[in-house]
């Protein structure tokens, strides 16, 4: 490894630290917010479509959907730990560049690596929300299912679909400052036409394959299959979902590198 990709990986992991120290300073609970917000969601989610409207998961080896609420809650905070990396990362990249105007104004600074960054922020409330989830899990469930070990893998892909998307929205948020209010309606869409809430097959047969196209879709699943059920993932569709997955970080890179010549004029 050269040498200046070592320093930019010193500054990644420090700036890191900071993204997630800064955020919560001066704030009588710190860290323990990246906690309670998703557990606040959890509970209302758990409420509207567990109670209210008694939305039931079909567990691998059980013929019937039949479950308690606390089952469910489980199965819903899997996916949402999911949606609320993706949503962080995408929700902020409009911003991201923007907000760091001081950084594109340092010629030796490499502000490709912001949506790193971003990434990696976001990446550790995901682990955080993830240790929670298996406490619970063996609380509800009684076991931590071995498969859980293939989480990283299965998380994997994501991170580099949205460390794409994050390159081509922060680029574009520079120039069109609306952006940030067009994504906003579109992550929330996303959740709610991911299966987070509802499982593939409560979906009309000409329909389910159609959902693989949600970028969430594939990911929700897979992470919860080792995650919770102890099923080992759908490799041919995390397969294809990967190589997408490089594609759009590839172009999303290359993007972000062309038109970064002009942040300075426009900032």
């Amino acid at each position: 490894m050269s040498t200046g990709n070592m320093m930019n990986l010193h500054i990644i992991f420090d700036l890191i630290r900071r993204e997630v120290a800064g955020r919560y300073r001066g704030s009588a609970f710190g860290l323990l917010w990246s906690l309670l917000n998703p557990l606040f969601m959890l509970a209302v989610y758990t409420f509207v479509f567990g109670v209210v409207m008694k939305s039931r998961w079909t567990i691998p080896d059980q013929q019937s959907a039949t479950h308690s609420t606390g089952e469910f809650a489980v199965i819903l905070f899997c996916g949402l730990i999911v949606f609320q990396f993706f949503a962080e990362v995408v929700s902020l990249s409009p911003s991201l560049i923007v907000a760091n105007v001081n950084y594109v104004k340092r010629i030796v600074f490499p502000i490709q690596i912001l949506p790193v960054v971003s990434v990696g922020a976001a990446l550790f409330h995901a682990a955080v929300s993830l240790l929670v989830l298996l406490v619970f899990a063996y609380v509800v469930f009684g076991t931590i299912p071995l498969t859980v070990v293939l989480a990283p893998l299965v998380f994997a892909p994501l991170m580099i679909l949205v460390l794409g998307i994050a390159w081509v929205l922060a680029s574009i948020g520079v120039y069109f400052r609306d952006m940030s209010q067009i994504v906003a309606p579109l992550v929330s869409a996303i959740l709610f036409l991911s299966p987070v809430f509802f499982q593939r097959t409560v979906l009309p047969a000409w329909l389910q394959p159609w959902l693989s196209l949600n970028p969430l879709a594939i990911p929700v699943e897979n992470f919860r299959d080792v995650v919770i059920f102890g099923v080992l993932p759908d490799w041919r569709s995390l397969g294809y979902y990967s190589c997408a997955a490089l594609v759009v970080a590839c172009l999303g890179y290359r993007f972000f590198q062309k038109t970064r010549r002009g942040f300075a004029d426009v900032l």
